[in-house]
């Protein structure tokens, strides 16, 4: 199926929740909040929401620094 990542048209494989398309994309999960349909997803709930097909996904990474 495709969503729309970060911006850009990108196909991921059908019947993922948010914490695996995290893994499926080698992200990892314990830096980064997640949007998805322009709404934030709680990390408590990322293995109860599903990706569909079209969604709209930001991922935003946590960076130190000064």
């Amino acid at each position: 199926m495709e969503v729309v990542l970060n911006g850009e048209p990108r196909r991921v494989p059908r019947g993922l929740d948010v914490t695996q398309l995290l893994a499926w994309l080698q992200i990892d999960e314990s830096r980064v909040a997640l949007e998805l349909d322009r709404k934030i997803v709680r990390r408590s709930d990322w293995s109860t929401t599903p990706v569909e097909d079209g969604a709209r996904i930001e991922i935003v990474w946590f960076v130190g620094g000064g």
